[in-house]
């Protein structure tokens, strides 16, 4: 009689295969076995606070559940939840990076997670009230970057704060449909340009009446959340906020 091996014992032996023959050092120090150690995660300077979505972000006051100021109201993003600031740190940007780019460290998304969730604590935003109705959606990438890299970054980020936060992901509904311009070439109007018409929800009925966290790694102008946001909502979503590991500006 053949014996079946569950998945979750395959997982750990294919881990424990890739870190003998492929040890992991990190980001930081190079200590050995893991990619991001204790000292080097204690240096990140993980928010304890909300911005709103300005250009130029306020604080917003402790215990608000509203995630925009007076002067972004007409934003379709109901707010934005983001654990560090992009530009003060050379090991926040490493790991970006390399979640991105080649050596393309997918594993990385458990340690980038980790850190998402501290912010989630510190901020006091992991309660059950703003979870409540409420799934998770990766902002998608087109065709061709999925097929060099193989991944799509924001889907694995997703997923390991489903698994942390106990809701649900749903993968494959939001898509994008046509292929754009990079983002850091352009300038923030012809951002939002380029990306008009560049998304599509596939089962509006899927997300009806939902509260929507659009999951990415960065958020500089904001123009990417914003279109996926006016689609999700035009699909008939309750609201839609945005994760991000890290925001510019």
């Amino acid at each position: 009689m053949q014996t079946m091996i569950h998945p979750k014992h395959v997982d750990k032996m294919m881990s424990f295969l890739l870190e003998l023959f492929f040890p992991s050092f990190c980001l930081g120090c190079q200590k050995e076995g893991v990619l991001l150690c204790q000292d080097c995660n204690s240096t990140l300077e993980i928010s304890e606070y909300n911005y709103c979505l300005c250009s130029k972000p306020l604080r917003l006051p402790t215990g608000s559940r509203s995630g925009k100021c007076q002067n972004c109201q007409d934003k379709k993003l109901a707010g934005l939840y983001f654990a560090l600031p992009y530009k003060e740190k050379f090991l926040t940007k490493k790991l970006i990076y390399q979640f991105k780019y080649k050596p393309y460290l997918k594993t990385l998304a458990k340690d980038l997670d980790s850190i998402l969730v501290e912010h989630l604590v510190l901020a006091k935003n992991n309660t059950e009230d703003i979870w409540e109705n409420s799934v998770l959606i990766p902002v998608p990438m087109d065709m061709k970057k999925m097929k060099n890299r193989g991944y799509n970054q924001s889907a694995e980020l997703a997923k390991e704060l489903s698994k942390t936060l106990k809701i649900p992901v749903i993968l494959g509904n939001l898509v994008k449909i046509r292929q754009t311009l990079p983002q850091m070439e352009l300038s923030a109007k012809d951002r939002q340009e380029n990306l008009k018409g560049a998304f599509f929800v596939k089962n509006a009925p899927e997300i009806k009446n939902k509260k929507i966290f659009l999951v990415d790694d960065v958020y500089t102008t904001g123009a990417t959340m914003e279109e996926c946001a006016t689609v999700l909502r035009t699909a008939g979503t309750k609201q839609v906020w945005g994760i991000v590991l890290s925001r510019e500006g």
